[in-house]
């Protein structure tokens, strides 16, 4: 999106012909003591993080592991499933009851969401539309020996277990839950089934009910599923079964422990050698696909995956996927095996046919740059989803090619490191984990393939295709724009992508390319990662991570870009003389009209055009909205710019520029 450019701080003594002023009528609305007032944060450090930005010495999470045994009927269309969850209590307080998750509740016809304004794409049932969510045939609890009838109730998407006695701080409870539901059809958006040729394809997600985290900041976080907020869960290790009809494929998160169970001799071996080749092999061929399709073979295969460490798991299944895969080469040596199930109609080179180069290519570079992906396995599944992501796997567009599908792909798993690694609550604050990951593609797409498909502009997560400084100056000038700070499902549809995505990601890049420079913000930004892996960040802790860690006080870049919409322009306001005596050179007179301040690039040209670059910082502007800079050098003036590469959001570039007036 936006080029490293060396800035240059050059000053030389001149003999200087008068210049004309330039005045600018303009008001200023600047207020220096609103926008670098102290104590920005809410809180202070505490026991549990750390003013720093780290977790504190005596942080805690809780954890939820999961046993699951399910049927997937895809006759019917439905999951019939035994869950036992091992719940295990790590804070200091005592529970008096325990909340689930019912993320299927949202397709019932009484469901919250049905009185939501905002309905996304990737979840939108109709009046007609419409399934009965979980239907549970028992739910018990198991503590200490002693099994007993859970004392429960559901509201709307989330259940609460009312313990017959507190769960002591420091102790685990066991819940066995035995459930079924219907899978929604195409409406279902994240999880669903669709029709190919050779057989539906369903995308299962969002299948089991799961624990809310219960945390240091809010306790139990128990918003409903609305679709627009996505989740926020606990880690733990999940075992699951899953009993499909023969022949029928199922990828799922985490690795699979049988594969001499369910795969053929000359599967297995593709799988070897795909496990030690850069090089995408096929695993499972069209031939093989249409033999599936043939075979009426009656009976039921069970598919059983581990994954550690995680904080969901989801799977595709279908008889008609092809399937392919690849090595993935990871930091210290270390591989991992990128996977794409897709069917017929998807294949080709400029379709699925490069998917796995993508998944392959994708981690590497985030890997290399930021973390190293920590699971086994990564799959591309091709459905109707379009684009969601799970630990371990994406469900992208069936349809989807060329660039379309290397930046969903790219995307999808980059969401991997925000929030699969990086846990933060996307039902609160959604541009933590879609913005970053916003951000994290833009220079993942200039390295793929020496930039392929780059520049990262796709018009899904920006309104166009032009400078991002210039497309973001229409949202800051909306006055009923709500920010970053608000409640995921709070924001109407039209600011989702400008406030979850492209916002935020265009404020990591200036903070990259403008205000810290490549090696501060990569440090910085690495030791949030590395921090908070596997835990559970707020906005306060990666802020108070990017300023020690930076060195610098960036609290009023929090303050105007991520707790406000405030615009920016800075205008040149004169050039003069710096009095009678032309070898004391010129004065340039800056105003900041806006509420917004950034550093930013000076550009000096000459009459010979010759150039000199200021640097000018942010302190600029700490006590007024006006400041004079005496600059010399040693030939004529021409012009002076502001921000000659226009990297920065400046509502009315018209008085960025002073042209000397020729005499």
């Amino acid at each position: 999106m936006l080029q490293k450019r060396g800035i240059l701080l050059l000053f030389t003594l001149i003999q200087c012909t008068l210049l004309q002023a330039q005045n600018n009528n303009n008001l200023s609305v600047f207020n220096p003591q609103q926008l670098f007032q102290q104590q920005v944060f809410a809180s202070t450090g505490n026991m549990f993080r750390s003013a720093n930005g780290a977790p504190g010495k005596d942080y805690w999470q809780n954890q939820a592991d999961y046993l699951i045994s399910a049927k997937l009927d895809t006759l019917l269309n439905s999951i019939e499933a035994s869950e036992t969850i091992t719940y295990t209590n790590n804070s200091p307080d005592n529970l008096p009851s325990i909340w689930l998750q019912l993320d299927q509740n949202i397709y019932k016809e009484d469901a919250r969401s049905n009185f939501y304004s905002f309905k996304p794409q990737l979840i939108s049932p109709t009046n007609k539309d419409h399934t009965k969510g979980y239907q549970f045939e028992s739910i018990t609890l198991e503590y200490k020996g002693k099994i007993v009838k859970a004392d429960y109730i559901v509201t709307d998407t989330r259940l609460q277990i009312r313990l017959p006695q507190e769960l002591p701080s420091k102790s685990k409870i066991n819940l066995h839950i035995k459930y079924k539901y219907a899978i929604p059809g195409d409406f279902g958006g994240r999880t669903d089934f669709l029709n190919t040729k050779n057989g539906k394809i369903f995308e299962i997600a969002q299948w089991y009910p799961h624990m809310c985290v219960y945390d240091d900041l809010q306790g139990w976080n128990t918003l409903p599923f609305l679709g627009s907020g996505e989740f926020y869960c606990e880690y733990g290790n999940f075992d699951y079964t899953v009993a499909v009809p023969k022949g029928v494929i199922v990828a799922g998160s985490g690795e699979l422990q049988n594969e001499r169970e369910v795969l053929s001799p000359v599967q297995i071996e593709r799988l070897n050698k795909a496990r030690l080749s850069d090089a995408t092999v096929m695993i499972r061929t069209e031939e093989e696909v249409n033999s599936a399709v043939r075979n009426t073979e009656k009976g039921w295969t069970n598919w059983h995956f581990k994954m550690s460490n995680t904080r969901d798991v989801a799977f595709g299944a279908s008889k008609a996927y092809l399937w392919d895969a690849a090595k993935v080469n990871l930091p210290g040596g270390k591989r991992c095996l990128a996977m794409s199930v897709y069917p017929i109609e998807s294949m080709g080179r400029n379709a699925w046919g490069r998917s796995t180069e993508y998944l392959k290519k994708s981690i590497e570079y985030f890997s290399k740059k930021w973390f190293v992906y920590p699971y086994p396995v990564a799959i591309n599944e091709a459905g109707n989803a379009g684009g969601m992501e799970y630990p371990g796997i994406v469900f992208d567009g069936i349809n989807d090619q060329a660039g379309e599908l290397y930046w969903v792909t790219a995307h999808e798993i980059g969401h991997n490191w925000f929030p699969m690694v990086v846990g933060s609550n996307e039902r609160r604050f959604s541009w933590m984990d879609e913005g970053f990951n916003t951000f994290i593609d833009v220079y993942a797409a200039d390295d793929f393939n020496n930039g392929e498909y780059a520049p990262k502009r796709d018009g899904e997560y920006a309104p166009g295709k032009g400078n991002p400084a210039d497309e973001i100056v229409e949202l800051l000038k909306d006055t009923a724009a709500p920010i970053m700070m608000s409640r995921a499902d709070a924001i109407l549809g039209k600011y989702r992508h400008p406030l979850f995505y492209f916002k935020p990601a265009y404020g990591l890049v200036l903070l990259r390319e403008v205000i810290l420079g490549h090696d501060r913000f990569d440090y910085a930004f690495k030791m949030y990662i590395d921090r908070w892996a596997y835990k559970h960040p707020a906005p306060e802790d990666f802020f108070r991570t990017m300023n020690n860690e930076s060195g610098e006080d960036l609290s009023w870049f929090w303050k105007e870009w991520f707790y406000n919409n405030w615009a920016f322009d800075i205008a040149i306001e004169s050039v003069t003389n710096s009095n009678s005596n032309t070898k004391d050179g010129i004065n340039i007179t800056l105003s900041n009209l806006q509420k917004m301040a950034l550093p930013f690039t000076l550009q000096i040209i000459y009459e010979d055009n010759t150039k000199d670059t200021i640097q000018v910082p942010i302190e600029t502007w700490l006590q007024a909205n006006k400041h004079i800079i005496n600059f010399y050098a040693e030939k004529q003036v021409k012009s002076v710019i502001i921000d000659p590469q226009n990297l920065l959001p400046d509502s009315n570039r018209k008085n960025n520029r002073w042209e000397r007036e020729s005499l």
